[in-house]
């Protein structure tokens, strides 16, 4: 059975998350949260916090009954959001455009029997 999570609008480039996703797709939920909490970067965190609601969600629904120890990442996808576009002074009273870029992050956890 697959249980998910998603994050919208998390203020973070989508390149930046990619790098963190990828380490923890295929591991087991204890071994991800771990890996996750000696990770020392904010995607790590944004991460974090979109596992740990995926995890409430597994054990919370009465459909699934399923508890941390049995779920594994099965994907941890991260896509592109809205982009905000500012303006910084440039030279000679120019203005350089800023594009403040953010993700949606959705992780999917399965059980194991579903893994293969």
């Amino acid at each position: 059975m697959e249980v998910q999570a998603l994050t919208r609008n998390a203020r973070m480039s989508p390149k930046k998350v990619r790098e963190v996703t990828r380490q923890i797709q295929g591991h087991k939920v204890p071994d991800a949260v771990d890996l996750l909490s000696l990770i020392p970067r904010k995607s790590a965190r944004l991460v974090l916090k979109t596992l740990k609601s995926a995890i409430a969600n597994a054990e919370n629904n009465p459909k699934v009954n399923l508890t941390a120890d049995q779920l594994v990442v099965y994907r941890a996808l991260v896509e592109n959001g809205p982009v905000l576009r500012r303006f910084k002074a440039g030279p000679r009273g120019t203005a350089m455009p800023r594009r403040k870029k953010m993700s949606h992050i959705r992780i999917v956890l399965t059980d194991e029997a579903k893994k293969n």
